[in-house]
């Protein structure tokens, strides 16, 4: 695999290799994904129609109202705080948060109680987040990182925001397993290798060339959210598109204008992308004392919060062509079949261990 070598982003990464060796696939995507300057997000708005992917807020509004509408009574259940950050992370184009805080107008006290808080690394999307929330009622603002949200109680909402995080991959060789790196192939493009050290602490048995993708950004940041829940108060929801339990195998995906692409190719051009594996995240929240419920699919979350219902209020004051609309939106986040949305996807959700009954997961026992 080679990278395009015009690419300016493909040209910095080559001279850090060169002068420092082979990175990570971590650190790769780190820099594809986030780069100040030239970054896949951090320079263009890659949601909808005109952009790389879709997500659900874009298919339709009942996606947003019903997660404010859970935000809402989950606030009930952790007590009812008389101030809450409602939180995002990755807020896109703000479309959800806006739709939730529409919603949220159904329970007027919760929603008096709500400080808005975007976790944003773009500038370009908090821009169009400004315009999406200009009239929504509520104090915003801004965040870099989960670490400048001030403390208090806070419901976290993070929509295909973990399967943007870096992964690392490692391979299983003769001698044992051994991470696999981006360096140069002797023409001088990025190519993948594996790390001349074997890594002492793996012991999976598994076959030769099996590899390990192990999201470690994404359980260290679970790790901390779910800490602040615990001790300031508050619960997360995650809605992505992953597995239950860890397994063996590589997901590391492009996408460029809707197509996969060679994930070398174009660093910065492309959406890097790898499934959630909930299995983890749940283990994560729950060494730091928290509960998870789930994960559960999109499919079945939705239906249980009431999105059948929500259909059938906004068809009774359309248009036959509006209400096709609304049918099409439902099917495509509800559907089960195999590779459909509402299959792929999962939920999970962190509280404290006090918390009994999380809406979405009827049947789904608490794990602590």
């Amino acid at each position: 695999m080679t990278d395009a070598q015009g690419n300016d982003l493909g040209a910095e990464i080559r001279e850090i290799i060169a002068q420092e060796g082979p990175m990570p696939v971590e650190r790769f995507m780190e820099l594809a994904l986030i780069h100040p300057t030239k970054g896949y997000y951090t320079t263009r708005n890659p949601f909808g129609a005109e952009g790389d992917f879709i997500t659900s807020p874009d298919i339709s509004q009942m996606f947003g109202e019903l997660l404010g509408l859970w935000a809402a009574q989950v606030w009930g259940q952790i007590g009812a705080p008389g101030f809450v950050r409602l939180v995002e992370l990755g807020p896109g184009r703000g479309t959800l948060m806006a739709d939730a805080l529409r919603a949220a107008k159904a329970a007027p006290e919760f929603y008096d109680a709500i400080h808005v808080d975007l976790v944003e690394a773009s500038d370009i999307l908090a821009e169009q987040q400004r315009q999406a929330l200009s009239g929504c009622g509520r104090p915003v603002s801004w965040r870099r990182s989960v670490e400048e949200i001030p403390p208090g109680p806070a419901i976290f909402l993070a929509n295909e925001f973990f399967d943007a995080l870096p992964v690392r991959h490692y391979v299983k060789t003769p001698e044992g397993w051994r991470e696999r790196l981006v360096g140069l192939d002797e023409e001088g493009a990025l190519t993948f290798g594996l790390s001349s050290e074997v890594e002492p602490y793996l012991k999976i048995n598994a076959p030769d060339d099996s590899v390990l993708e192990i999201g470690a950004a994404a359980q260290r940041l679970m790790t901390r959210i779910a800490a602040r829940i615990v001790i300031e108060n508050g619960a997360l929801l995650a809605v992505d598109y992953g597995y239950d339990q860890t397994t063996l195998g590589e997901t590391l995906q492009a996408v460029k204008s809707h197509e996969f692409v060679d994930p070398l190719a174009e660093p910065g051009e492309a959406d890097l992308t790898a499934h959630v594996d909930f299995s983890a995240l749940g283990r994560a929240a729950r060494a730091a004392n928290a509960q998870t419920f789930g994960p559960v699919t999109q499919g079945d979350f939705l239906r249980e919060i009431g999105i059948l219902h929500r259909a059938e209020a906004l068809k009774a004051h359309a248009t036959p062509e509006v209400a096709d609309e609304i049918d099409l939106a439902l099917a495509r986040l509800t559907g089960d079949g195999e590779g459909e949305m509402g299959t792929l996807f999962k939920v999970l959700a962190v509280t404290r261990r006090s918390v009994e009954n999380v809406p979405g997961f009827a049947g789904d026992d608490a794990a602590s």
